[in-house]
């Protein structure tokens, strides 16, 4: 029982780190693009960050795509103990829906969100499938042990959109969260999926309680505005 909930809490403390920055005029829509979305809760009106660094060809994280990332942020691959006391968590934690990831971008305000990128298991899955198997597998119903209520998480409210991002047509989707270990308040996620080649990749927003669309978006728009095939 003491394992089980020390593992939960390791999961909760992903969830709440991270950073990027706010800008306010919205983007032009070109003709025959996805409309601009002001507000919830696609918040096109937040422009992306200025780019400071490229990620995804070698360094930490090794991808099929590759993409700009703020200054303030930094991308570095998720390294996962084989044993130890959270180890089982961790593990579980890298995999969802079908994709693990191995690489997430974040920056030193902690609290403030991060993204991740996930490279689907098999190869040949469209965009659109992956996207919705990833967003319903964040739905982990509470567990009831010797008696114990365990915490779940709630997904809800998915909206999906079809959208270009960078080199690709790409599937956007945005989605609700609530997760009772950590507070009944829901909160809001973002997550866009692309086929590079066989592989698709997707590129998703984690934020905490106290997470603004401000302060994490600005980095993740200018990710997948910039997205481009390795090599």
């Amino acid at each position: 029982m003491h394992r089980r909930v020390a593992a939960l809490a390791a999961l909760a403390l992903i969830l709440t780190t991270g950073c990027a920055t706010e800008a306010a005029d919205p983007p032009a829509s070109a003709a025959g693009t996805t409309p601009v979305v002001g507000g919830p809760p696609w918040h096109d009106e937040i422009k992306p960050a200025a780019a400071g660094s490229t990620v995804g060809a070698g360094g930490g994280c090794d991808l099929p795509v590759t993409f700009s990332v703020p200054e303030e942020m930094k991308a570095k691959r998720i390294e996962v103990p084989d044993e130890g006391e959270f180890a089982d968590a961790l593990k579980a934690s890298i995999r969802r829906g079908g994709a693990t990831t191995g690489c997430e971008i974040g920056g030193l305000e902690v609290g403030s969100g991060f993204f991740q990128v996930w490279t689907v298991d098999k190869p040949g899955v469209e965009s659109r499938p992956a996207l919705e198997a990833f967003v319903a597998a964040g739905h982990q119903p509470g567990e009831t042990m010797n008696g114990v209520s365990l915490p779940g998480v709630t997904v809800a409210d998915a909206q999906y959109r079809d959208v270009r991002a960078g080199a690709f047509d790409a599937v956007e989707a945005t989605w609700t969260i609530t997760n009772t270990l950590v507070d009944d308040q829901a909160r809001r996620g973002w997550a866009l999926a692309v086929r590079a080649g066989d592989r698709t990749v997707l590129l998703s927003v984690n934020t905490s309680l106290i997470t603004e669309p401000g302060d994490v978006l600005p980095g993740y728009r200018l990710a997948t505005g910039t997205l481009a095939a390795a090599g």
